[in-house]
């Protein structure tokens, strides 16, 4: 890695240092808000949130492999299958966090609401979950994550059938699509944002997504000299990555000041339309590293990867981009401390009980 390309965040995430979005002093004693991680990954949603501020309470992951990673690096083993957690059992908390897979709904008539055209969805167990806590008064917010293909899976329909039954149960919704280029990372990577707020505490507000930052990473400031055991065989090259001439596969150097295009879950089965390599290694040309997956996601240069390199690049291409959640965390963050400042001034309530101004009944 070049010396220009340093740290941020507590010296940990791989950003270039004038991107931070948050000052380096981000550890707290106390946080400002708890938060659930639903179909946690390996933790990169909760790296965002925690970095923001929060405290996580509660996680669900079903996947082996990223329970293990996800306890290498958080010392605890994520509960299993979201379809199987009892709603009860899960702590108070402020926000719901959340990356869903993209289903299908059924066709169903409004009179039976909208939720209910969820049901044998992994959505709707997000649903039920929101909905049981929100009739306690909890919680205040959540965000939902997703690919941009989800505004027009099914035609439009799954999209509108998650906005329909989030408002059908009490929160009032907006969503944009971010590119993690525009928070610090050396990648193209666009997700949808979906965040939530409680219409009955936060009445008519907007809610602002995080403006880009203006200034860009590039890739060849994280590029690994002579790495060794990634290379791709040289048969390999000439019979299928470089057979047609059509400017695929991407491959870059130290000399390519761009962002790569996006990391995908499918990135170790070297596919050449959708992957890139680079011009380095034992044959002249690899697979990305370790490291640099870590650097283009924006996690931690000392996140452990305790799994075989198949499922580091499984897990890596499934996961966030860690600045652009932090990003979109902060401004979450912004409009609890708001409507903590309003409640303490309204019911005077004690400045330690932020939990408890947004319970009633």
């Amino acid at each position: 890695m070049k010396n220009g390309a340093n740290n941020s965040l507590d010296g940990k995430l791989n950003i270039i240092k004038p991107l931070t979005l948050f000052s380096e002093d981000t550890k707290k004693e106390t946080s400002d808000f708890t938060f659930i991680d639903l179909f946690a990954g390996i933790g990169g949603t909760r790296l965002g949130f925690e970095a923001a501020g929060g405290e996580c309470v509660f996680t669900s992951e079903w996947d082996a492999d990223c329970k293990k990673t996800y306890q290498a690096n958080f010392g605890e083993i994520p509960h299993g299958d979201i379809t199987k957690i009892d709603k009860k059992e899960i702590p108070n908390y402020d926000i719901l966090v959340a990356g869903f897979p993209c289903q299908p709904f059924s066709s169903i008539g409004k009179r039976q609401g909208f939720m209910h055209a969820t049901q044998g969805t992994l959505f709707y167990d997000i649903l039920r979950i929101l909905k049981y806590k929100q009739s306690n008064g909890q919680p205040s917010a959540f965000l939902l994550e997703n690919v941009p293909g989800l505004v027009t899976h099914d035609k439009g329909n799954t999209f509108k059938t998650i906005l329909k039954s989030l408002d059908e149960i009490g929160y009032k919704v907006f969503y944009k699509v971010l590119d993690a280029a525009d928070f610090g990372v050396p990648q193209q990577r666009k997700r949808i944002y979906i965040v939530g707020l409680r219409k009955d505490l936060f009445g008519n507000t907007d809610f602002d997504f995080p403006q880009p930052t203006g200034k860009k990473a590039y890739i060849n400031d994280y590029l690994e000299e002579n790495a060794k055991g990634y290379s791709i065989s040289k048969h390999l090259q000439e019979s299928y990555l470089f057979k047609k001439d059509d400017g695929r596969p991407m491959i870059i150097d130290q000399n390519s000041r761009i962002q790569v295009k996006t990391l995908v879950s499918t990135y170790h089965k070297i596919q050449r339309l959708t992957g890139t390599f680079v011009r380095d290694g034992e044959t002249g040309l690899r697979l990305l590293t370790e490291n640099e997956c870590k650097a283009i996601m924006g996690f931690p240069k000392d996140f452990i990867i305790p799994v075989s390199r198949t499922q580091m690049y499984r897990q890596m291409g499934n996961s966030v981009a860690v600045p652009a959640v932090i990003a979109v965390a902060k401004q979450i963050a912004k409009k609890l401390k708001e409507l903590k400042t309003t409640k303490e001034k309204d019911v005077n309530i004690s400045p330690h009980s932020f939990i408890g101004a947004t319970q009633h009944g």
